[in-house]
């Protein structure tokens, strides 16, 4: 079977960070970086959908170890080189949807920028049930255009647009009640659900394994 690859994004590793930030905003992307850390005691990490590990080196700082995944070999070697400095965290190719970790094997799942660009996020969710302990945690952070009046929301598509062309149909905004459902059907009692404002908004939501 040919291995499976990540088409879309990976064509923009190189500029992506920046890219995102022209799209959601400077102010946006404080917020979430302002809420990230005051998570702590995160103990064994994996992240999924890591990119170029931009959100990574927060969450290692409250972190004992850090598994940073991603399906995009591109996006891949650039985390490598962006989080060589950080001793507590690898990089390792792996399918969201179907990891190769064991049952039980972290503290805590972390997805950010990447739920609401899956096309079925609620086998993410059921693999992030799966990988956690028992009553493990799991992070999610999203862009997302819900709440925003209606000439911001076209803006924000322009420039989206401007840098990444067309995105997959499966590409969604996510409510905040819509994230919220999505998460408890896969098993997890959310504990916290923001959301944070910017030029962009952002859902920022925590949640604990029930099984």
């Amino acid at each position: 079977m040919a291995e499976k690859k990540e088409k879309y994004w990976s064509r923009y590793g190189e500029t992506h960070d920046i890219d995102t930030e022209y799209v959601v905003g400077i102010n946006t992307i404080c917020s979430i970086k302002k809420r990230l850390s005051q998570e702590t005691n995160l103990g064994d990490v994996v992240e999924f959908g890591c990119g170029r590990g931009f959100y990574t080196k927060i969450i290692a700082q409250e972190a004992e170890h850090v598994t940073a995944t991603d399906l995009s070999w591109e996006m891949l070697e650039y985390a490598k080189r962006e989080l060589a400095d950080l001793k507590n965290v690898k990089t390792q190719r792996a399918d969201c949807k179907n990891t190769p970790f064991k049952p039980d094997s972290f503290d805590t799942v972390f997805i950010a920028n990447t739920i609401h660009a899956i096309r079925n996020p609620l086998l993410v969710l059921k693999e992030s049930s799966r990988v956690l302990k028992r009553a493990g945690i799991l992070l999610i952070v999203t862009y997302t255009a819900y709440g925003i009046e209606t000439i911001e929301r076209l803006k924000l598509y322009r420039r989206f647009y401007k840098k990444f062309g067309i995105p997959p149909r499966y590409v969604r905004d996510f409510s905040k009640t819509h994230l919220e459902a999505l998460v408890e059907k896969a098993g997890f009692r959310v504990e916290i659900s923001e959301l944070l404002k910017g030029e962009t908004n952002a859902l920022f939501l925590r949640g604990r394994n029930n099984k």
